[in-house]
């Protein structure tokens, strides 16, 4: 009944067994295999239980959508009208997710909720005016049972999808419809941007990553490993010869629990108690090593993936400032044509009844980072040395830099510099220019 049993246990990780160019190595073999797809409910679960796959998936979906977009326009209250509608539908929060399911599952999609003048099916496409769009509902393929893609390269719809299977049946509820149903894609906005000739699907950047989110799920359990057992005890007797199993055992559990902290040890002179320590000299360029290789994988700036304050750049900081360059390109890309249907549906529905085509307007967005404090105070004091030598050689008279600096309205919180209106690598050449045309 006292008797304390051992079981040997033999735990592995997923490097295990992978020898040199052998059936499972893919590094010094590097031949390719059968790709198979990850479905999507295991995508969802590795998604929903790392917390650096949801940095890698969110962080970017929320830097499109973060500041959204000014809606340029000849009639102010128009654009003020619109702008109003699209927070009514939620249109931001809409976006964002439809951004996020595009990296988790490949594809992400908005469904068009609209009232139309008669009765119809969503196979048919939708016509060009509605009576009004009254909501907009973020999905994944998730929902989509089968794709019917144009494949034909020579006509101008080539790489599209023709229309979608989607499930629209409700497993909590009972539903009006059961079952799958064909819908056009007119009635949907879809954003893909991984897609590899031949498959219907976009492919997910978790299974793109899959490789390296394995490392780094590895080096954590080895580092949590290492610091479970960062410093043991050796206890050295000659007693311990003549010790049957049993007695070991209680003996070792009883001097675990007696000497775990710095407690004073009482042992005979020929007795030694020794505290060991885990050699981890090196490691942190290895760590450095699997963030590097997952900063790259992702496209991010390991500062962005460990959760630097969204938007700031704290000095010469050209990877976040590269990074925010590709969200930009992400968002006139990706966004901005989505956008721009989504508001020329709303402009020519009964509700609004204009013709998009007889104004002028434009989507603009909004910047996406600003320098920090110190960084702005410094980029201020070379602009104005370099006024201050425009002046001095009479290049510009103070109400032109004035008014060329502060506007009519002063200095403003508006004045700080931002992503849109201040390059420092521009400012550093204008700097430097300035200051040879005053030298010259």
């Amino acid at each position: 009944m006292g008797i304390l049993e051992t079981t040997k246990r033999y735990v592995t990780d997923f490097m295990d067994g992978v020898g040199r160019n052998g059936k499972r190595d893919k590094l010094a073999g590097m031949s390719a295999g059968t790709y198979v797809r990850t479905p999507a409910p295991e995508l969802n679960a590795l998604y929903a239980e790392n917390r650096i796959i949801q940095n890698v998936v969110d962080i970017p979906a929320e830097d499109m959508t973060r500041n959204w977009f000014t809606l340029r326009c000849d009639n102010d209250e128009l654009s003020r009208n619109i702008m109003s509608k699209l927070a009514n539908l939620n249109a931001k929060d809409a976006f964002k997710r439809m951004m996020m399911y595009e990296r988790i599952q490949g594809d992400g999609f908005i469904s068009l909720g609209v009232t139309q003048p008669s009765m119809f099916d969503l196979k048919q496409q939708m016509p060009d005016k509605v009576k009004s769009v009254d909501y907009l509902h973020a999905f994944s393929s998730y929902k989509v049972s089968e794709f019917i893609m144009n494949e034909d390269v020579f006509d101008i719809h080539y790489g599209k999808l023709d229309s979608l299977v989607i499930d629209r049946s409700s497993k909590h509820m009972v539903s009006k419809v059961q079952g799958n149903a064909a819908v056009h894609t007119s009635r949907l906005l879809h954003a893909r941007t991984r897609w590899l000739e031949g498959e219907v699907q976009g492919q997910s950047l978790i299974e793109a990553m899959n490789d390296v989110f394995k490392v780094f799920d590895t080096t954590l359990w080895s580092i949590g490993q290492i610091l479970y057992d960062y410093t043991f005890k050796v206890y050295k007797s000659k007693d311990i010869d003549g010790m049957n199993s049993r007695d070991k055992q209680e003996l070792s559990m009883l001097m675990d629990f007696m000497f775990r902290t710095e407690a004073l040890a009482l042992i005979a002179n020929d007795e030694e108690l020794t505290k060991q320590v885990t050699n981890i000299s090196g490691i942190d360029q290895l760590i450095d090593f699997v963030w590097d290789v997952m900063s790259a994988s992702a496209r991010m700036p390991k500062t962005v993936l460990k959760g630097q304050e969204s938007g700031t750049i704290a000095g010469a900081q050209y990877d976040v400032m590269n990074y925010y360059a590709r969200i930009a390109a992400d968002q006139e890309n990706v966004m901005k044509p989505l956008l721009e249907r989504l508001i020329r549906l709303i402009m020519q529905s009964e509700e609004f009844n204009v013709d998009p085509e007889s104004l002028e307007w434009e989507i603009k967005f909004n910047p996406l980072w600003q320098v920090d404090s110190k960084t702005d105070a410094e980029i201020r004091k070379l602009i104005a040395e370099t006024d201050q030598i425009y002046i001095v050689n009479g290049v510009h008279t103070v109400d032109e830099v004035r008014n060329a600096r502060f506007g009519q309205f002063g200095l403003t919180e508006e004045n700080k510099y931002s992503g849109d209106s201040a390059n420092l690598d521009d400012i550093a050449r204008k700097v430097y220019k300035g200051f040879l045309d005053g030298k010259a």
